[in-house]
């Protein structure tokens, strides 16, 4: 009687990456495991400067390693990842919270090698990594937030400072930091206290009646607190003028993302939105928005080729599972 072949899950797992290394990423030392076939001390240890991380990825090719799993904690792993990146490995960026969750590791090493059991056999979701002019526009973006978000912590020192002399400005208007709540506030520094001239530097659009934005302008004049108002107007207009200058370099992005890709066949959906909201972009970012979506299509497509060059196929996958499900 001829023997049956083993099923499928009585097969011994197969290595999707038999030349696969990771490095377990710290702030002053970077563990790095490679697998035990490659060399006799498959774990050592670098510190975080720039000649160590050469040494790093020197090593890295003399065990013939293709792909590399960095377990992204902070920024410190994005120095190695452009070490690397240029020495021509595939670098994979995945979530520490994703390869923790097995206990009894408690030491660096343990974590490297664990982390390159699991890149080893396929088993780890590399998390997005745009590159090129994306990977600039994101960059940008970022560094706008955080530059709002700064501005941002000088708004209710100015309210502050408004309570203080009773001059009841943000409850006149719908946001202080709008046309004529600054240009109310600017004249109070400079030394001007009528309320009649105040309420008349009023913008057209806003809806206040002149005569309530009058009453609530008049207060008491009081030095110490002008003098912190005048000092948070000061902070928030620098980190404005910042912000100015990341939307010129945003825009110059976008000029180079659009001569190098044509535009949409569709147009773009309508935004949500009909009115432009607060410190929006001064310029149209939403287009970058296409060219990225076809920047991470082109990329799916490409891991799909590859699985299905390895005989696996790659499905969408639910939120709580794994990005990658293989059949």
């Amino acid at each position: 009687m001829p023997r049956k072949s083993p099923s499928r899950l009585q097969r011994e797992l197969a290595p999707i990456h038999p030349h696969a290394a990771a490095v377990d990423i710290g702030a002053t030392m970077h563990v790095a495991a490679v697998s035990p076939r490659c060399d006799p001390e498959p774990v050592r240890t670098f510190g975080t400067f720039t000649g160590d991380l050469q040494r790093l990825a020197d090593w890295l090719e003399q065990c013939k390693v293709t792909t590399v799993a960095l377990e992204s904690t902070g920024v410190s792993w994005i120095p190695l990842y452009e070490i690397l990146t240029q020495r021509g490995f595939a670098v994979v960026v995945v979530n520490a919270r994703e390869v923790k969750q097995v206990p009894g590791r408690k030491t660096d090493v343990c974590d490297a090698q664990w982390l390159q059991r699991l890149h080893e056999y396929g088993l780890l979701r590399a998390s997005f990594q745009p590159q090129g002019e994306i990977a600039t526009l994101r960059a940008y973006l970022r560094q706008r937030e955080r530059l709002l978000e700064a501005a941002a912590a000088h708004i209710q020192p100015m309210q502050k400072a408004l309570t203080q002399m009773n001059l009841q400005l943000q409850h006149a208007v719908a946001d202080i930091t709008g046309q004529t709540g600054l240009r109310i506030i600017r004249a109070l520094v400079a030394g001007e206290r009528d309320p009649d001239r105040l309420a008349t530097l009023r913008d057209g659009r806003c809806k206040t009646p002149l005569a309530t934005l009058r009453a609530a302008l008049v207060g008491n004049d009081r030095e110490e607190p002008v003098f912190a108002l005048a000092q948070a107007l000061e902070l928030y207009e620098v980190y404005q003028t910042k912000v100015a200058a990341c939307d010129e370099r945003i825009a110059a992005v976008l000029e180079r993302l659009q001569a190098q890709n044509p535009p949409p066949a569709a147009a773009l959906p309508l935004p949500r939105r009909a009115q432009p909201q607060a410190n929006e972009p001064a310029v149209p970012v939403r287009a970058a928005l296409y060219y990225e979506e076809r920047y991470r299509q082109r990329v799916l497509s490409n891991l799909r080729r590859r699985a299905r060059s390895l005989g696996y196929v790659l499905e969408k996958a639910g939120p709580a599972s794994a990005a990658v499900v293989v059949s």
